[in-house]
């Protein structure tokens, strides 16, 4: 969903990548553009030179940064079998079943930790929270690697507490493997 900063946290993810010697590539599909519109973020990350640039029709993995989405079925379309799902899900991980067998399955409360930190909104900032649970989840990036990017992105006080929500998520974050 538009506010929660996919797009920003693809782009830092992708960052982080870049830091660590790899390849990345970030395609965003924009549904009705305006906050709480709907929003999908492609991201390649890979050790050599990407050259597709088409969008992505069975991922690896999905992250999903609304709960409410889990239950929408084109959020989890083309998941392949053996793949991973990062949620922003107050469950435990083994609960969840999106119609496919997954190697892992991650879940955090990534909007009660965004309320803390960044106080009630509308519409949570669960960005970097979610980041911090995609690195200890699937070990594509380092931590200090999207620590630096956060810190790149926001300097100050800002970047801070987003540093603090990315490593409250990797600490929090719940990975049930097969």
């Amino acid at each position: 969903m538009g506010g929660q900063g996919a797009v920003l946290g693809t782009l830092l993810l992708a960052e982080a990548a870049f830091r660590e010697g790899k390849w990345a590539q970030k395609i965003p599909v924009y549904g009705g553009m305006r906050r709480g519109g709907a929003v999908t973020v492609f991201l390649r990350i890979d050790e050599k030179p990407i050259r597709r640039s088409c969008g992505i029709y069975e991922p690896d993995a999905i992250v999903v940064l609304d709960p409410a989405l889990i239950k929408v079925e084109a959020t989890r379309t083309g998941l392949r079998k053996g793949g991973i799902a990062v949620l922003n899900y107050r469950g435990k991980p083994e609960e969840v079943n999106l119609g496919v067998e997954l190697s892992k399955v991650a879940t955090i409360d990534a909007t009660a930790i965004s309320t803390d930190l960044f106080g009630p909104r509308a519409i949570p900032i669960t960005n970097t929270v979610m980041l911090g649970a995609v690195s200890r989840a699937t070990r594509w990036v380092k931590l200090e690697s999207l620590y630096e990017a956060i810190r790149r992105q926001f300097p100050g006080r800002i970047g801070e507490l987003n540093v603090e929500a990315c490593e409250r998520g990797y600490e929090s974050v719940e990975v049930w493997e097969a």
